[in-house]
C-alpha cells in the first residue's frame, strides 16, 4: 500500500472538494460572506443570482427545494454560533459527504459489489470513459422515461460529464437502500452542490482513479478495507494540524474539533494484537483450539501461575466454555474508521467456523449480535459503518441485500429536540425525557457518558416508538409532528444507549489522546472519572474496565505516561487494585503517527498474584517482529501487578527484576530530599533574558530572599538545559520581583515555594534524553524545566555523588521510562547512606573540575580568559 499517494491525494481531494462546493454555493448567492436573496426576475419556477457576469446563473425546480434547504441548515448552525463558522462547517460536512461517497463506490466498483457489477467511477478496459457512462442501461438504475431521453440526448451531443453527474446521482440512490447511513437520498442540498467530473484531469474522480493503486482497493489482490481508514486520517490531516496550532496558543480543543484532534489510525499488528489477547483469549480459554491459536500470531501464552491463581482460572473459564458464537459481545467506543471492529469480525468468523458455522449464517449474526461500535464523528461512523459491512460482503455475497443490522453508530445530540413530542411517548415520557437530557452536548463527551437508564426501560421506549411508527391516522397534525420526531429523533439515541450501557465480553479501543480539554469536558470529567481525569484516554481506560462484563477483557493502546507520572498514582492504585493485566507492551514513540509514548495493554478483572506478562518494545525498530517471532531476548518481564501497588507511586516498573522492586519499596530520597518544581513565567519573552542580554551584566547573584530584591533586579535563573553533570549551565536570568508583582494580571504564572529561591541546591533538566544533575550555588531561582531538591540534613554534595551515579541512572530509566525528570520522580530513586566522607570528596572535586570547564567559555559569566591563553 503506497501510503504516499494516499496521503497526497487525500488532502488534495479534501481541499479540491471544498473549493468545488464552495464555488456551486456561491453561484447561488451562498458564500462566506452571506446568503443574497435572488434577483427581482426570478419567479416561482426559476431563480436568478448575480455572478458577475452578463448572464444571471438560474436555478430551477428541485433545486429551488434543495437551495431552501441548503439555506435553512446553515441558519439552524448559525444560531448555534455565527454565520461564518455555519457556513463553513457545512461546507466541509458536504465535501467530507461526497468524498466518503466516492471512496466508497470506488472500494466497491474495484471489488466487483456493484449491484449491477458495472463500474462507476472508472472502466474494467482501463479507458477513461467509466463503464456507467459506456452502457449506462445495464446499471439497472431506477430511470423514468424522461431520464433514459435525457441521457441518450447527453450521449448524443457528447456532454458525458453531465450524463456522468446524473448516472453517478442515480447510482448513489441505488446505493442507498444497500447502505442507507452512507448513501443518504442524495435529493437534498448535497447534491445540488455535487461537482464531478471524469473528464476533468483536475477532478478528483480523475486522481481517486489514476492516483491510487487499483489494486490497494482490492482485497484479491493485497488491498483492505483499511485503506479507507488511511483516506479518512489523511482527508483530516491539515485540519488536525489547525487544531493542534490553536493547542499550542492554549485554545481548548471544541467538541467540533475533537475527531480532527484525536484520530489516529491503529497499525494493524496492534490491532490484531489487542483482539487476539482480548476477544481470541476469551474463546479459546473455553474452547481449546490450537488449530485457530496457531493464526493468532499477536496471541502471548499465558505465563504459568500459581496453583491458586490457576484454580480460579479454572473456575472462570468453565463460564467461557458455556459461551456460544452469538453470546460473544465486542465493541470499540472510540471506533474512528472501523479498523479494530474489521479485524474483529475475522477473528469472530473463525471462531463461528471452528463452532460449524458457514460463512454466510455467520456474517449475518455477527452484524446483529457480536460487533458494536460507537463514535463522536459522524463521518468516521459513515465510513466505519461501510468498513464492517464490506468486510461483512466478503463472507457474504447477499448480505447487502438481505437488510442486515449494524450496530455502529455516529453518538447524537439532543439539543433542539422539542420536548412537547414526548406526549407521544404517554406514561413512557418520563424515560425519554431522561435519555434525551443525557445526550445534550453529547459530542463533547462521546462514549463516556454514564447513563441513568435501563435495558428494561430502553425495551419500553422501543416498544412505544414501534407502536408510533405502526399508527396510520392522527387526530391533529400537531399529534402527526410530535410523532414523527418521536421516530425520527428518539430512535437514534435509543440505539446509541443501549450501546453504552450494555456489558460486553471484549472492549478493544484505540481511544482519544487530548489533554488540553473544553471546560464542559474537564468538569464532567472531576465529577466522573476524577482520577482518570488528566487526559481523554486515561477517562476511556476507566470506561473501558466499566463497560467488560465480570468475566470480560478491555485491551486498548494509550499514551504511555499514566504508568508512571505522578498525577496518575490514584488512578494507578484502583486500577491495580481492581484489575489484572494479562500482558502490557510498552511501545516507545516510533509505534505509529502518534509522536508520543505509546503502550498496548489487555486486562480483566482482579484476580489475586497474577502473573502478568510486560515485553518491552519501546527501543526495537521491528516491534511485529518481535511479537510474532517471540524473539524477546531481554525484553520479557514477568511480574505479578502487587508488587507495583507496593511502591510508594504505584509505578509500572517492569524492566526489572523483582529484587530491584524490592530495593525500591525501602529508603528512598524521598526521606533526605526536599523537591520544588519550581515557578512559572507566565511569558518567558517578557520575564526572561539570556544573562548576556542585560547591560552591563547587571543582575543580582548575592540576594538571599525576595525582600531582598527590586523590581529592576534579574536574578539568575535554573531553566533546565542541556545535559551536563556536577556543575553548569547558567544561562538565564528572570525578573522575579516584577513577575511575582503581575501573577495577578496573568492567571499563567505561578511563582512556585519562593522561600526555597536562593538556597543551595541540586538541579537538573526535568524533560531530557539523559539524566544529569548539578549542584547549584546560592542565589538562583528556577522554574519547572530546571526542578531542584534541597537537603533535609545537610550532605548535599553525598546526594549530588549518588544521583548522578550509574546505579541511580539505572534506577531512573525504571523509575522515568518516559523520561519526564519531575521533582516527585527524582526523590524515588533508593537511597544508601554509605562511605559518605569519601563520596562527598569526590563529589567536591567534580564540582570543581565542572566549574573549571564551564567558566573557560565566554558563556559564563565567570568567563576570564580561555585556558589554552
Amino acid at each position: 500500500m503506497n501510503k504516499t499517494a494516499i496521503r497526497n491525494f487525500a488532502i488534495w481531494a479534501r481541499n479540491k472538494l471544498i473549493a468545488d462546493v464552495s464555488y456551486k454555493a456561491g453561484l447561488m448567492g451562498i458564500t462566506s460572506e452571506g446568503i443574497s436573496d435572488a434577483l427581482s426576475q426570478s419567479t416561482l419556477d426559476v431563480e436568478f443570482y448575480d455572478i458577475g457576469t452578463a448572464e444571471p446563473y438560474a436555478i430551477r425546480g428541485e433545486e429551488i427545494k434543495q437551495r431552501k434547504g441548503l439555506v435553512d441548515i446553515i441558519r439552524q448552525k448559525e444560531k448555534e454560533s455565527d454565520y461564518a463558522t455555519a457556513y463553513s462547517s457545512v461546507i466541509e460536512e458536504v465535501a467530507y459527504t461526497w468524498f466518503n461517497r466516492l471512496i466508497a463506490v470506488r472500494f466497491m466498483e474495484v471489488n466487483d459489489y456493484m449491484p449491477a457489477h458495472v463500474r462507476v467511477l472508472s472502466s474494467e478496459t482501463g479507458k477513461l470513459e467509466p463503464d456507467i457512462v459506456t452502457t449506462p442501461f445495464d446499471a439497472e438504475l431506477e430511470l423514468t422515461e424522461v431520464e433514459k431521453q435525457q441521457i441518450i440526448e447527453l450521449k448524443n451531443d457528447n456532454k458525458l460529464d453531465e450524463c456522468f453527474r446524473l448516472l453517478f446521482i442515480k447510482q448513489c440512490n441505488v446505493l442507498h437502500s444497500m447502505l442507507p447511513r452512507l448513501f443518504e437520498n442524495t435529493s437534498d442540498y448535497s447534491e445540488l452542490l455535487l461537482n464531478v467530473s471524469f473528464v476533468d484531469q483536475d477532478g478528483v474522480v480523475y486522481h481517486l482513479v489514476h492516483d491510487i493503486e487499483e489494486d490497494d482497493f482490492n482485497i484479491e489482490k493485497g488491498g483492505q478495507v483499511e485503506i479507507i481508514g488511511w483516506l479518512y486520517q489523511y482527508y483530516n490531516s491539515e485540519l488536525k494540524d489547525e487544531t493542534f496550532a490553536l493547542l499550542k496558543n492554549n485554545v481548548k480543543v471544541t467538541k467540533e474539533r475533537i475527531p480532527s484532534a484525536t484520530q489516529l489510525f491503529t497499525p494493524d499488528w496492534i490491532v490484531r494484537y489487542m483482539v487476539e489477547n482480548s476477544l481470541g483469549r476469551l474463546w479459546i480459554e473455553g474452547h481449546p483450539n490450537d488449530s485457530l491459536k496457531t493464526g493468532w500470531k499477536y496471541y502471548l501464552d499465558e505465563v504459568e501461575q500459581e496453583a491458586d491463581v490457576q484454580a480460579q482460572l479454572d473456575e472462570i473459564r468453565k463460564e467461557y466454555a458455556k459461551l456460544s458464537p452469538e453470546d460473544i459481545k465486542v465493541i470499540d467506543p472510540c471506533m474512528g474508521s472501523g479498523h479494530i471492529l474489521v479485524y474483529a469480525f475475522d477473528v469472530l468468523m473463525q471462531i463461528y467456523e471452528s463452532a460449524g458455522y458457514t460463512q454466510r449464517d455467520a456474517a449475518k449474526s455477527i452484524l446483529e449480535n457480536n460487533l458494536f461500535g460507537l463514535d463522536i464523528d459522524e463521518r468516521a461512523a459513515q465510513l466505519a459503518y461501510f468498513a464492517v459491512l464490506m468486510k461483512a460482503r466478503q463472507y457474504n455475497r447477499r448480505i447487502l441485500n438481505d437488510g442486515a443490522i449494524c450496530n455502529v453508530y455516529a453518538i447524537r445530540e439532543s439539543n433542539g429536540i422539542d420536548m412537547a413530542a414526548l406526549e407521544s411517548l404517554g406514561e413512557s415520557g418520563g424515560i425519554g425525557e431522561r435519555l434525551i437530557n443525557a445526550f445534550v452536548d453529547a459530542k463533547e463527551y462521546g462514549s463516556i457518558l454514564t447513563l441513568d437508564i435501563t435495558d428494561a426501560e430502553l425495551d419500553e421506549l422501543e416498544r412505544k416508538v414501534s407502536e408510533i411508527k405502526e399508527k396510520n391516522s392522527y387526530e391533529n397534525m400537531f399529534d402527526a409532528l410530535n410523532s414523527e420526531a418521536i421516530i425520527n429523533d428518539v430512535t437514534p439515541l435509543i440505539l446509541q444507549a443501549r450501546n453504552m450501557i450494555q456489558k460486553y465480553d471484549a472492549v478493544i479501543t484505540n481511544p482519544p489522546y487530548m489533554g488540553n480539554m473544553s471546560e464542559k469536558l474537564v468538569e464532567y470529567s472531576k465529577e466522573h472519572y476524577l482520577k482518570y481525569r488528566y487526559d481523554f484516554y486515561a477517562i476511556f481506560i476507566k470506561k473501558a474496565a466499566m463497560m467488560k462484563n465480570a468475566f470480560g477483557f478491555s485491551a486498548l493502546v494509550t499514551g504511555d505516561s499514566w504508568l508512571s507520572l505522578s498525577s496518575y498514582i490514584s488512578m494507578r492504585k484502583e486500577i491495580l487494585s481492581t484489575e489484572s493485566f494479562e500482558s502490557i507492551l510498552p511501545l516507545g514513540a516510533d509505534a505509529f503517527e502518534a509522536g508520543f509514548g505509546t503502550v498496548a495493554f489487555v486486562f480483566r478483572d482482579k484476580i489475586e498474584k497474577y502473573k502478568t506478562t510486560y515485553v518491552d518494545l519501546s527501543n526495537i525498530s521491528s516491534k511485529s517482529d518481535c511479537i510474532t517471532e517471540k524473539d524477546y531476548n531481554d525484553k520479557l518481564f514477568i511480574h505479578d501487578n502487587e508488587i507495583f501497588l507496593d511502591t510508594e507511586g504505584s509505578e509500572f516498573t517492569y524492566p526489572c527484576s523483582d529484587k530491584d522492586l524490592k530495593i525500591l519499596k525501602g529508603k528512598t530520597l524521598s526521606d533526605e530530599l526536599i523537591p520544588k518544581a519550581g515557578l512559572v513565567a507566565g511569558n518567558n519573552d517578557l520575564y526572561l533574558k539570556l544573562w548576556y542580554e542585560v547591560n552591563d551584566f547587571d543582575f543580582n547573584r548575592t540576594a538571599e530572599s525576595v525582600e531582598q530584591i527590586t523590581h529592576k533586579d534579574w536574578i539568575p535563573l535554573h531553566k533546565g538545559g542541556g545535559y551536563r553533570k556536577w556543575y553548569g549551565v547558567h544561562e538565564y536570568v528572570i525578573s522575579l520581583k516584577k513577575m511575582i508583582s503581575d501573577r495577578t494580571k496573568n492567571k499563567a504564572i505561578r511563582t512556585g515555594d519562593p522561600d526555597y529561591f536562593f538556597k543551595e541546591g541540586i538541579t537538573w533538566s526535568t524533560l531530557s534524553n539523559k539524566f544529569g544533575l548539578r549542584k547549584s550555588p546560592k542565589g538562583f531561582a528556577y522554574n519547572t524545566k530546571g526542578s531542584m531538591c534541597f537537603a533535609k540534613h545537610g550532605n548535599i554534595d553525598y546526594y549530588l555523588g549518588l544521583m548522578n551515579s550509574v546505579v541511580a541512572s539505572y534506577f531512573i530509566k525504571i523509575i522515568a521510562p518516559n523520561l519526564d525528570f519531575n521533582s516527585g520522580t527524582v526523590i524515588k530513586i533508593p537511597c544508601k547512606l554509605d562511605k559518605e566522607e569519601e563520596v562527598e570528596q569526590i563529589t567536591e572535586m567534580n564540582v570543581s573540575l565542572s566549574k573549571e570547564d564551564w567558566d573557560s567559555f565566554e558563556t559564563s559569566w565567570d568567563f576570564k580568559k580561555h585556558p589554552l591563553i
